[in-house]
């Protein structure tokens, strides 16, 4: 019986997998820029903590979610997504009493939720995101932006739309959401079920129902901009203000909500403008969230943060046709020939890799011929060829494939040497 992967879920092999690791270097590089710092959550939580955060009217509790009961009766669910979990450590581990404010976090690794695999999006895919907790600086809502566009664009994405709005604060939403229950309430009964239940709960999240994007209330319903307050007001038009000191084009769309409850104020998608992404185009896609933290139990304290994934984003840079510039190399193979050189090439390789160098040998007995066309298909920047014969005089040769270039160093001073060439 074959078993295979299951649905929703991908390898990722070798000779992909260096792009990953490439986006992942570069995100490290740019949060140490940023001043932004790795947390490394668990992969499960409890089941109440996303329920609290994210919201029970949004499609990932209601429908998303990895659920399980575990031997003690918990319910724990695998992380759908990163910012409650990284708010749940920064109340649990009292971050909030450290010197070094506001708090700037980022993360890395998987997320899981049950829904339809399609082009770039699966059950199992890979997030990286960042939260900054503890100010209510606009600036600090540009900064994360900015990080976020500054990503893409150092990995050579051009074709890229930034989108945001403002939900507002408090009094500006409950404003909004009499505006959106008596808009919507005359004829809820054409919309799906989904969206019934959330007239009452939380009118918003009816805007961001898939089903029913192109009923005609979608289009004509009540903006959040015409509801914000002179605070709120004030504070999206500097957030603008920054973006475009920082020369970041966006566009405003008021109809841009996100799909979790948490979000207020600013929120903000990225999306790839190119020709045949596909129908689902958002990257990435962020906001602030004041009292997240007083909601899982700590202080009053403002966060904002974005989160997006790696299979996307690998997606759009296919999509533009841009081929990240992995190297697969390794500094030198080695060549034996006869049984004495094979026994002491193990002792040489170990030598040449305790000395810094990515180095290999063959494992498969094949002739010299053979062995060399392993060190092209390795990208050996070097072979060291040794015989028997060469062994008993103390002697090495080291060819330099790419030009054929070849000469002959003492056993003794081969590894001194060969650091002086690398240097």
């Amino acid at each position: 019986m074959t078993i295979s992967i299951p649905r929703g879920t991908k390898d990722i092999l070798p000779g992909e997998v260096e792009k990953w690791q490439l986006i992942e270097k570069k995100a490290r590089e740019l949060c140490e820029r940023y001043q932004y710092q790795e947390i490394r959550t668990p992969v499960f939580e409890q089941t109440d903590l996303f329920a609290r955060s994210v919201g029970d009217t949004t499609d990932i509790v209601q429908k998303e979610m990895y659920t399980f009961t575990d031997r003690g009766g918990r319910s724990l669910t695998l992380r759908p997504e990163g910012t409650a979990a990284v708010v749940r450590s920064y109340v649990e581990q009292k971050m909030y009493g450290f010197p070094n404010q506001p708090v700037k976090l980022y993360y890395m690794g998987p997320r899981f939720r049950y829904e339809r695999p399609q082009a770039g999006r699966y059950r199992q895919f890979v997030q990286f995101g960042v939260e900054a907790l503890g100010s209510a600086d606009p600036a600090i809502d540009a900064e994360v932006i900015a990080l976020a566009m500054n990503l893409y664009w150092e990995l050579g994405l051009r074709k890229l739309k930034l989108v945001i709005n403002s939900l507002g604060d408090t009094e500006s939403r409950n404003a909004h959401r009499e505006a959106l229950i008596n808009h919507f309430r005359p004829r809820i009964g054409e919309f799906c079920s989904d969206c019934q239940t959330r007239l009452e709960k939380n009118p918003m999240r009816i805007l961001d129902c898939k089903k029913d994007r192109e009923h005609e209330l979608m289009k004509t319903a009540p903006s959040i901009l015409d509801y914000l307050n002179e605070d709120s007001r004030k504070y999206f038009e500097k957030v603008q203000q920054y973006l475009k000191d920082l020369d970041i084009p966006f566009e405003v769309d008021s109809n841009l909500v996100r799909g979790l409850d948490y979000y207020n104020h600013t929120a903000f998608e990225i999306m790839s403008d190119a020709e045949g992404f596909g129908a689902i185009t958002t990257l990435c896609g962020g906001g602030r969230y004041n009292g997240l933290v007083e909601e899982l139990g700590g202080p009053e304290t403002p966060g904002i943060g974005f989160a997006l994934s790696f299979e996307r984003f690998i997606a759009a840079l296919e999509a533009e046709n841009i081929s990240l510039n992995v190297k697969q190399e390794i500094d030198c193979y080695i060549v034996a020939v006869g049984e004495k050189a094979r026994d002491y090439s193990v002792k040489l390789l170990h030598k040449l890799r305790m000395a810094g160098f990515s180095a290999e040998r063959d494992y498969l007995n094949r002739k010299i011929k053979g062995q060399f066309k392993a060190a092209d298909r390795c990208h050996a920047k070097y072979a060291a060829i040794l015989g028997d014969n060469e062994l008993e005089a103390n002697k090495i040769n080291l060819k330099k494939m790419d030009t054929g270039e070849q000469e002959e160093i003492s056993l003794d001073e081969f590894i001194d040497y060969f650091k002086s060439i690398m240097e």
